[in-house]
């Protein structure tokens, strides 16, 4: 009897702090997942809502990404000093204000404000995977990390699906078959209200989450900082490491293209917004199936590094695919970059770790940072699209994006003579 319950505890992923624990932080990345995706849809709301145009509307995952790139070292050394419970305390606690201020701002028809409430979001969000990733690791079994990790990837991506869904449900019923380029005082006043309640409403949920975690009896970890001297820039140059991190920055902007852009590369066709506010979620979905394959795949079938180049290669081709084709075949396209996007990333983080003996939490976080490229690509596309076209505009960017991450594997496999590639 007492064998069997040594063998229960060791196979369990939950391990000896028991299920609420990874409950709750799958709940969390469930918040991730929604409010990250939430920013696909919005772009759409916004150009309506307050009469902009694309390079405007696009400052919103601009702010948001860019949070990363701005508060991704202070919120490892808050992660550091504080321990990843107090942390997860402060950064919902963050977001809390930034749905908040987002909401009264977006009440007050004010841009900028939403703009500023978006950017305390995106600080709070940031502090939250930088303590959310490790603490998952930590709450159980280091054998069984991985399968603790798949769950949340699950977890965090159904968020996603869910998001702009939630928000269709709310705003895109007024919308009717209008183009994005109608403008209406009156539509745009009951836009914005029905977006103020949704993000009060997520502010109280996040609130009560705090409340929780505060009072509840999750395990406090400590991250040991007795290497700190390690945080430090490495003396030595390490190119390899460098074209990882600009390999990190152009991934995450091409998945952003891929996630968030869909609906006003869908404009572009004329297809209409209460049909394209759906195309994120569809992107995502695909997201959700590539991830399960590479679940499966990775690595009993292809390793890392080749899972990483096919999907580059996928990529590509959809990319190409989608300048030649039309309408709906051409947006389709799109949504299945979701499905090659989805084992870049469990790939291109280790192998990038990988790439220099000294891992230290200064390569994560240049990683973390690197997420800015979520906000960045997209304005390079809205911008380009005014010049060759939105077609041109994203197949050229997005395929670039595969050729520069393919050429970074290719290195790493070079430089490290890796065998199995």
């Amino acid at each position: 009897m007492h064998n069997r319950t040594l063998w229960r505890a060791a196979s369990c992923p939950a391990g000896p702090y028991g299920w609420l624990p990874l409950i709750l932080v799958a709940i969390l990345f469930f918040i991730i997942g929604f409010v990250t995706w939430l920013n696909g849809p919005l772009i759409s709301f916004v150009k309506i809502a307050f009469s902009l145009d694309d390079i405007s509307a696009f400052l919103v995952p601009f702010v948001f990404y860019i949070s990363y790139f701005l508060f991704g070292i202070p919120a490892g050394k808050i992660v550091t000093k504080q321990g990843l419970r107090q942390s997860l305390i402060y950064a919902l606690s963050i977001m809390t204000v930034g749905m908040i201020v987002t909401g009264q701002f977006m009440k007050a028809s004010s841009y900028p404000g939403a703009l500023c409430g978006f950017l305390i979001l995106g600080s709070g969000l940031a502090l939250l995977q930088v303590a959310v990733n490790p603490y998952i690791s930590f709450l159980g079994p280091t054998d069984r990390a991985a399968q603790r990790i798949a769950i949340m990837g699950i977890c965090n991506k159904v968020g996603g699906i869910l998001a702009p869904v939630a928000l269709a449900g709310f705003a895109m019923p007024h919308i009717g078959q209008l183009p994005l380029t109608h403008s209406n005082p009156l539509l745009q006043k009951q836009f914005i209200s029905t977006i103020y309640w949704p993000y009060i409403g997520m502010a109280a949920l996040l609130a009560l989450t705090t409340l929780y975690i505060k009072f509840s009896n999750l395990p406090d970890i400590k991250i040991s900082d007795s290497s700190r001297t390690e945080t430090s820039i490495p003396t030595k140059s390490n190119p390899t490491l460098w074209f990882g991190v600009m390999a990190m920055f152009l991934y995450i902007g091409v998945e952003v293209l891929a996630g968030d852009a869909i609906g006003t590369y869908a404009s572009g066709f004329d297809i209409p917004l209460e049909i394209s506010s759906f195309f994120t979620s569809a992107t995502l979905v695909c997201m959700l199936c590539g991830y399960l394959v590479g679940l499966v795949c990775v690595p009993r079938i292809l390793s890392q590094e080749r899972a990483l180049l096919l999907s580059c290669l996928t990529g590509f081709a959809l990319s190409f695919l989608a300048y030649m084709m039309d309408g709906y075949i051409s947006v389709a396209c799109i949504a299945l970059l979701g499905f090659s996007n989805s084992m870049i990333f469990p790939s291109l983080f280790p192998t990038v770790l990988n790439s220099t003996q000294n891992k230290t939490s200064f390569v994560s976080a240049l990683l973390v940072m690197a997420y800015c490229g979520g906000g960045i690509l997209p304005q390079c596309f809205v911008w380009l699209k005014s010049i060759i076209g939105f077609q041109a505009a994203f197949s050229t960017l997005s395929c670039i994006c595969y050729f520069i991450i393919s050429l970074f594997i290719l290195r790493f496999s070079k430089t490290h003579h890796n065998t199995n590639f």
